[in-house]
């Protein structure tokens, strides 16, 4: 019950946050919301405060902040639809932006107590590609092929992606001198490894933690987009996305692998899982579909180049069309969920 509670409560911080975006520049730009509510279904407590209603519903995932005239043609001026193009563009993209921010102050966090990882060679693993190559402990990699790399993880990320060819060109730095080999990666469990492991999480001070954790939000980011490039190259499949009762599941597990250590760890590792959700969704939300905020945004776009915008009626009909299909997906990873855990 408590790994319940504790997946509850990141998805339900995580949504509140980007709706909270959307709601601040709504505000900002003199749009009335009407309703402001986390979670989706029936209302279960509900209060009005001027002109906006708060909610919270039954079903703890999802959120909305419903703005006047959306999806059609209406009289007052504090309707969304009768604000410019610009005014509307700043607030669609609030929500994915609001959930970059949540990345970098969680990464603040995480990074300011457990240390960043640098892309730093620890050791080098006797007769690996790496020391055939080379290369020595306290090297910082700093691209693999035309890959720019910051963080150790980024390596690993590379390998699982690029798994066909065994060699790749690694640019590393040692001293004031950068230096590019072609390494000869050999297999490890089935993927092609360098052969090397990272350092200690490094302490990295005040301007430090920011700097990493700018490069978190940036690593998630990257992950996330080439993991949907995987996914639509077709060498993964649909069973390997997960829907929320995957990602529930896989908080429960990260809980119960990490509590063992300690509340601190497991608290840490929480903090890491939240900021993996937070990057996610705000570029799940910016992807061109529509629906999603992104097919919003290429709407505005193209009224902004053509100077004319497209009906608001015929643009909530393909959002529909889009929110019906995006719905009947959901509905296929949850089940496909449901049947790895049974």
């Amino acid at each position: 019950m408590l790994k319940i509670i504790i997946a509850i409560v990141l998805f339900s911080g995580i949504i509140l946050f980007h709706e909270l975006g959307h709601f601040l520049l709504a505000r900002k730009n003199g749009i009335c919301v009407e309703e402001f509510s986390l979670g989706i279904g029936p209302t279960l407590v509900g209060f009005r405060r001027g002109e906006t209603k708060y909610c919270i519903k039954a079903i703890p995932f999802g959120g909305s902040c419903m703005m006047l005239g959306e999806d059609g043609e209406e009289a007052d001026p504090r309707a969304f639809n009768n604000k410019s193009a610009l005014a509307r563009f700043s607030v669609v993209f609030a929500g994915p932006f609001f959930n970059f921010i949540l990345a970098f102050i969680l990464a603040l966090f995480v990074i300011g107590f457990s240390g960043a990882d640098p892309a730093v060679v620890g050791e080098v693993s006797p007769g690996s590609g790496a020391y055939e190559a080379g290369l020595q402990s306290g090297d910082r990699i700093i691209r693999l092929e035309k890959s720019r790399i910051f963080n150790f993880r980024e390596i690993s990320l590379f390998n699982f992606m690029n798994n066909s060819e065994p060699d790749v060109r690694v640019t590393y730095r040692r001293g004031d001198e950068t230096r590019t080999v072609v390494v000869h990666r050999k297999k490890d469990q089935g993927y092609y490894m360098l052969g090397i492991t990272s350092p200690k999480p490094l302490r990295t001070g005040l301007f430090g933690t920011i700097k990493y954790s700018i490069l978190e939000v940036r690593y998630q980011i990257k992950a996330t987009f080439l993991s949907l490039r995987y996914l639509l190259s077709g060498k993964a499949s649909i069973n390997e996305v997960s829907g929320p009762v995957g990602i529930v599941s896989m908080i429960g597990q990260t809980y119960d692998q990490s509590i063992i250590y300690g509340i601190k760890v497991a608290l840490l590792n929480m903090l890491n899982f939240a900021i993996l959700l937070s990057a996610n969704l705000g570029v799940m939300n910016l992807l061109p579909l529509p629906a999603l905020d992104g097919g919003r945004l290429v709407f505005i776009i193209i009224e902004m180049i053509r100077g004319k915008r497209i009906p608001p009626e015929k643009e909530g009909m393909i959002h529909l069309a889009g929110l019906v299909v995006l719905l009947a997906f959901m509905v296929l990873v949850m089940a496909n969920d449901i049947r790895q855990l049974l």
